[in-house]
């Protein structure tokens, strides 16, 4: 059931992050990234209600450390993807998507030493094959992958930061989710993605008013193309709490990287553009990872 729950969180995110990236002619990074946050929470909230009324179990109950947890998760999340924005707009796109890929090994690392969930020896294994393939992909064609690794620029730096950012969030979510006890995957799910988003809603929102106050009303104005992305935003975040409520953190973001892959079979079948033997090559890599952490992981 989470292999395809995290199908869906792919769907979701890749729609988002075109309608996000489609926002940045109007607004600010900082105000970009609050879209998600400020249309988002009324949705995750109401969401959360209705599942809330609909279960048998009824409210989990919610421990302190869970928003100590949701907090710190939540400000991780806001960091990376201001981070990951501000990668999109230095003078080099890939190699900021590139460098943000390493969550994939990251999350691994602190799921590993923060929740006590380490991957087997083979899991280990995958996720690097992964880490490989992924950045092979994002990479620019026919670009050597040593010249990449070897940038130093404010588009790696900054995509580093979004990779540990969203390493960290996904972990949080996951250990604030197993918080809550034995209530369904969906329940928890839900209760930590309206949470977070609240508290996301807050803290960047106080930020925003104090540095970009007149950021809030453009989001408003502008509402037919920025509630979609908060839409879409609830929809994505939903379906990764809800499979890492049901599966470890590292091994969901891993089969998340299905994303990337779905996009280069796209870009081949649909548009019918060609690609290097070597992007095969990657392919391949990611997808005997991504197998090999979602059944020995």
């Amino acid at each position: 059931m989470w292999i395809a729950v995290t199908f869906l969180a792919t769907i979701f995110q890749t729609l988002r992050t075109a309608a996000q990236a489609r926002l940045r002619p109007d607004l600010s990074v900082n105000a970009a990234s609050y879209v998600r946050y400020i249309l988002g929470a009324p949705i995750s909230i109401t969401a959360c209600a209705v599942v809330i009324w609909w279960s048998a179990d009824g409210m989990p109950t919610i421990p302190t450390r869970f928003w100590f947890i949701v907090i710190g998760a939540g400000v991780a999340q806001i960091i990376a993807t201001i981070a990951l924005l501000t990668s999109f707009d230095r003078r080099d796109y890939a190699v900021g998507t590139v460098y943000a890929k390493t969550e994939v090994i990251q999350v691994a690392v602190f799921s590993a030493v923060i929740v006590g969930e380490p991957l087997r020896l083979w899991g280990w294994i995958s996720v690097v094959a992964v880490l490989i393939g992924v950045v092979k992909l994002a990479s620019p064609p026919g670009t050597p992958l040593r010249q990449i690794v070897h940038q130093r620029d404010r588009a790696a730096q900054a995509g580093v930061l979004a990779g540990a950012g969203f390493a960290l969030a996904s972990v949080g979510i996951r250990w604030a989710s197993t918080s809550l006890g034995d209530h369904p995957a969906l329940v928890r799910g839900l209760v930590t993605l309206a949470a977070m988003n609240t508290t996301q809603t807050i803290v960047n929102g106080i930020w925003i008013r104090i540095r970009e106050p007149e950021s809030i009303g453009i989001i408003f104005r502008h509402w037919k193309r920025t509630l979609p992305v908060g839409a879409m935003s609830v929809g994505g975040s939903a379906s990764w709490a809800i499979a890492m409520s049901m599966e470890t953190a590292a091994k969901v973001r891993s089969l998340g990287q299905l994303e990337l892959l779905l996009t280069f079979l796209v870009s081949r079948a649909w548009l019918h553009q060609r690609h290097q033997r070597s992007e095969f090559a990657a392919s391949g890599i990611v997808l005997i990872g991504i197998l090999g952490v979602t059944l020995f992981g």
